[in-house]
């Protein structure tokens, strides 16, 4: 059985985190490259969205959050517990946070992305150019690169889609190059 069908199935073909049934889709939770039932949710596109920064951030939307968070699917815990960081300002969500318990495994990779920290904290990914590289963008390598421990040499011009940002060091991000998995230096890349 697929990872989307295991995730329909396990949430009843509904987002996991708001309770809607359309335009649902399988949500990899960062910084996590592999795709599985334990690092996937599944969404609808109003919140894939605005998780992924895409809309503005609609408060009333994640009151849903109240229900989600109690999930017994960590990726969803780990998603709530992201969302209620986002918008902690708000007031509602500071009290839902005090109510969450996540394991301290489950906590840590929940603060990898830096969603508790200020914006003055977090670690901000650039290209060359000093343009914000976020999770999913898609790059261009500005120079031929060789690729430690193969032979391999990424070329100058090869597309890099859907990076994954390194949420410990702002010069790193990972991405697929001729179907290999590579750690890419932010200061050889262009997005586009």
């Amino acid at each position: 059985m697929s990872i989307l069908q295991t995730l329909k199935d396990r949430s009843n073909n509904t987002c996991e985190l708001c309770g809607s049934a359309e335009h649902l889709s399988q949500y990899t939770i960062p910084p996590s490259l592999n795709e599985n039932v334990d690092n996937d949710v599944l969404v609808c596109k109003t919140c894939l969205d605005q998780i992924n920064g895409g809309s503005e951030m609609d408060p009333n939307h994640w009151r849903c959050l109240n229900d989600s968070m109690w999930s017994e699917h960590v990726a969803v815990q780990i998603m709530a517990w992201r969302m209620l960081q986002r918008l902690r300002n708000e007031g509602w969500p500071k009290d839902l946070l005090d109510m969450m318990y996540l394991s301290d495994d489950a906590l840590a990779l929940a603060r990898a992305t830096g969603e508790d920290q200020d914006e003055s904290e977090k670690i901000v990914h650039r290209d060359v150019n000093g343009t914000i590289l976020e999770n999913g963008d898609n790059v261009v390598l500005i120079k031929d690169l060789k690729v430690k421990g193969s032979s391999m040499v990424a070329k100058q011009g090869s597309a890099v889609r859907n990076i994954r940002l390194d949420y410990e060091n702002a010069t790193y991000i990972e991405g697929k190059v001729d179907g290999q998995q590579i750690v890419i230096l932010t200061q050889y890349v262009k997005k586009t």
